[in-house]
């Protein structure tokens, strides 16, 4: 007697988004790209790990995606330190119809998110790997600045203390933009206490 017969399955190496054209119509594997969501629901990002079909005679192409998750879907939700581009890497693999996908993005490493100038809408940053079962991260520890003792949020202006070179929030030191444009120098609070000596202004002391 036979047995049921098993689908077929046959890595591809590329996948061509239906309706698009151009170099990012193409997707491969090692690609981060969007995907259709439920009603309701932001867009899913995932980071696709294998390209293939399954069945017999028209084979239909599926995905192995390693999911991003946007802060407010971790535990914990999302917090100040988030970036609106912030994305966890996750170990939540899922199968899924390439059809599903509606274009690419891409996914930077903070340091390098950090010094982009021309970052558009499907630009986004990793800067932790997060369980999904459990709720942790890694890094489990990152920097912090600033007297609130935050994580650098690339969203959250700052400007740096020509003293003791820490970095400062701009709305913790009550500063704007346009006022940190007109000072020379900038130092904080605690080094203002400190006997003075004469500091050399710099060219870059804020970031944003």
């Amino acid at each position: 007697m036979g047995g049921k017969k098993q689908k077929e399955y046959k890595d591809v190496p590329e996948y061509h988004i239906k309706g698009q054209e151009g170099e990012d119509s193409t997707v491969k594997v090692g690609d981060c790209v969007i995907m259709r969501p439920e009603a309701g629901e932001l867009p899913y990002i995932g980071k696709v790990e294998k390209l293939f079909t399954v069945g017999e005679g028209k084979k239909q192409e599926k995905i192995k995606a390693r999911w991003y998750y946007r802060p407010s879907e971790a535990k914990g939700g999302r917090r100040a330190f988030h970036g609106k581009a912030e994305l966890f890497l996750s170990d939540h693999y899922d199968e899924v119809w390439a059809e599903a996908i509606m274009g690419k993005c891409r996914v930077h490493g903070f340091k390098k998110y950090i010094q982009m100038e021309d970052l558009g809408e499907d630009d986004f940053y990793c800067r932790f790997e997060y369980k999904a079962k459990t709720g942790s991260f890694m890094p489990d520890k990152v920097a912090v600045y600033c007297t609130c003792e935050m994580p650098y949020n690339p969203d959250d202006p700052m400007v740096q203390c020509e003293k003791c070179r820490d970095w400062y929030h701009l709305k913790c030191v009550g500063l704007t933009k346009s006022a940190v444009k007109k000072l020379d120098v900038f130092m904080c609070d605690a080094c203002l206490k400190e006997p003075q000596e004469t500091v050399e202004s710099g060219d870059e002391n804020a970031k944003s």
